[in-house]
C-alpha cells in the first residue's frame, strides 16, 4: 500500500510514518500542502493521511483537489479539533475519515487499512491463494498452516502480488506499491525481494515471473 502523509508537524509526520512503515506500508512524507499537490500530481496513492491545518494550501484545499481529480485516493483528514461540526465539514468536503489529535497509533493504521481496502475491488479481509493465506491486520503470514517470518517489504511485495488475485504485477507496480520515493528505480531492489521471499514461502515455487512482463501467483 502507498500512504503519503501530509503533517507540518515534523516529528509527527516522521513518526507516523516510521510506524506505517514497519506495517510493511510505503509512505512518503510532506510537510506542508503545497508539497502535497506536487506529490498527489506525480505519484499515485492509496491513501493521504491528511493534517487540515497546513502552511501554504490548507488541507481542505489538498482534498478538494483529491476529489476534484476524481482519484480512487483516499483521504484520511486529521485535525486538532474534536468538534463534530469540524469533523462534519471534513467528511463534506471529501474526506473519506475523520480522526482527532492526540490519536492512538493503532487506530490510525487500522483507518488507514480500512481506507486502502476501498481503493480497490472489495477482497476479503485474509488473503488466501495457493496455500498461502496472508492476513495486513495481524501482519501474518502461513503456508499450507506453517508460519513464515517476513520482512516489512517482502510482505508488502506478498500483498500487493496476493491482491492481483493471479494477474500480472510488474516490477514498475510493484516498485511503486512496496517503495517510497526515495528508492532508486534502476536498483535491482524488487528482483532481490522477490528472490528472498521466493526461497522463504519455500517449494514449490508459488511466485512466478513473466519474461518481460512482471510476477504472478
Amino acid at each position: 500500500m502507498r500512504v503519503l502523509v501530509v503533517e507540518d508537524e515534523q516529528l509527527l509526520a516522521d513518526a507516523v510514518a516510521t510506524g506505517l512503515r514497519r506495517e510493511a506500508m510505503a509512505v512518503d512524507v510532506v510537510y506542508d500542502g503545497a508539497a502535497a499537490l506536487e506529490r498527489i500530481g506525480v505519484n499515485d496513492y492509496d491513501v493521504v493521511v491528511l493534517d487540515r491545518d497546513l502552511p501554504l494550501v490548507h488541507g481542505d484545499d489538498v482534498c478538494r483537489k483529491i476529489v476534484e481529480l476524481g482519484m480512487p485516493t483516499r483521504v484520511l483528514m486529521l485535525t486538532a479539533s474534536g468538534d463534530v461540526s469540524d469533523r462534519v465539514e471534513g467528511l463534506e468536503i471529501g474526506a473519506d475519515d475523520y480522526l482527532p489529535k492526540p490519536f492512538a497509533f493503532t487506530e490510525l493504521t487500522a483507518r488507514v487499512r480500512a481506507l486502502g481496502r476501498r481503493t480497490t475491488v472489495a477482497l476479503p479481509p485474509v488473503l488466501e491463494r495457493s496455500g498461502i493465506k496472508l492476513d495486513p491486520n495481524r501482519r501474518e503470514v502461513f503456508r499450507d498452516g506453517r508460519e513464515i517470518q517476513l520482512a516489512p517489504k517482502e510482505f508488502a511485495v506478498l500483498e500487493v502480488l496476493m491482491r492481483s488475485e493471479g494477474a500480472v504485477v510488474s516490477a514498475e507496480q510493484l516498485l511503486e506499491k512496496a517503495w517510497d520515493e526515495n528508492t532508486d528505480p534502476f536498483t535491482n531492489v524488487v528482483r532481490v525481494t522477490v528472490m528472498t521471499l521466493r526461497r522463504k514461502l519455500g517449494e514449490p515455487p508459488v511466485i512466478v515471473t513473466v519474461p518481460g512482463s512482471g510476477y504472478r501467483i
